[in-house]
């Protein structure tokens, strides 16, 4: 699939590599069709890796897309520059009036935080409140999709003993459901968080349904059914070296962290981690981008305006 992208995007390198087909905006503009438009909302530090991660996984279907980045104007990056920032992504104020078929939410290191003690956390709700009325299907991902449970249905998190870092075996609860299609009866995820939102919460939202989860790692994925919001627990766009960096800089930090659950051969860090959710990974964006976006949303994106979400 040709995926759309700010032409001198430094993730298209990576992407040709990877043999993945990347179109930039002049060619783009050459073809007479309606692509799908999709907005990603960036909350990771480093932007430019989860940039690759998740345009590896748009890169699965047939489908056109168009892909444009956002980020919060009310937080201070540190560990992007100012330059990238203002070369590929938007702020809202420049986005407000724009619609778009989906969205993705992604996580971010602050989850130990109480939602209303996020810098940011005042934008980030008036983007929650505007999608609902300019964006068709929203990807919750991480903390985004605790974000988003919290803003829309009011379920909270709640602090774990310990943080929960490894790669988990996922049983799936309702095969019915079309971003689910093709999955096999369990998959593996990776996870990396300080919190979590339970199963009786969840349950007692009507329109909600838990549609994975794990024994060990609890709540893995959460649809609105009409299709319009999923929310994704774990970081199933994770690279394979990820959780083993992530792992390293806690090290760092003095944080004496645990050795990543299920990860390394034997459990020796010193060994090449094992990737064994990029299967998953690629069906669950492919599912969502084809059948949740691309078979159900309008041709004509005002009309989101008279149907609202909730």
């Amino acid at each position: 699939m040709p995926i759309r992208v700010p032409k001198e995007l430094p993730a298209i390198k990576v992407l040709e590599k990877e043999k993945i087909f990347v179109m930039d905006e002049d060619r783009a503009m050459h073809q007479d069709i309606r692509p799908l438009n999709i907005l990603i909302l960036n909350l990771m530090p480093k932007k430019a890796e989860t940039e690759v991660q998740l345009l590896r996984l748009l890169s699965n279907t047939p489908l056109q897309i168009n892909i444009e980045f956002l980020h919060m104007s009310s937080h201070e990056t540190k560990n992007t520059s100012s330059e990238h920032l203002e070369r590929f992504y938007h702020k809202f104020s420049e986005i407000n009036d724009c619609f778009y078929d989906g969205m993705i939410v992604t996580g971010a290191p602050v989850e130990q935080l109480r939602f209303e003690e996020v810098d940011y956390w005042q934008e980030l709700k008036e983007i929650f409140l505007w999608s609902n009325t300019h964006v068709f299907s929203t990807f919750y991902i991480c903390w985004g999709a605790q974000a988003g449970l919290y803003y829309h249905h009011g379920i909270h998190k709640y602090p774990l003993n310990q943080k929960l870092s490894g790669v988990y075996e996922h049983e799936v609860l309702d095969s019915t459901w079309s971003i689910l299609k093709g999955f096999d009866d369990l998959f593996f995820a990776p996870h990396s968080r300080y919190t979590e939102v339970t199963e009786a919460d969840i349950r007692e939202i009507d329109g909600l349904e838990i549609l994975a989860s794990s024994e060990q790692a609890g709540v893995f994925l959460v649809g609105n059914k009409n299709n319009r919001a999923f929310y994704a627990m774990g970081h199933l766009e994770y690279d394979r070296k990820t959780l083993q960096q992530e792992f390293m800089r806690d090290q760092e930090k003095g944080i004496t962290p645990k050795i990543p659950e299920n990860y390394f051969p034997a459990n020796d860090c010193d060994q090449k981690p094992q990737l064994r959710w990029h299967m998953a990974a690629s069906l669950l964006f492919s599912n969502w981008l084809n059948y949740a976006v691309y078979q159900n949303t309008p041709y004509h994106l005002t009309d989101l305006l008279e149907e609202g979400r909730e």
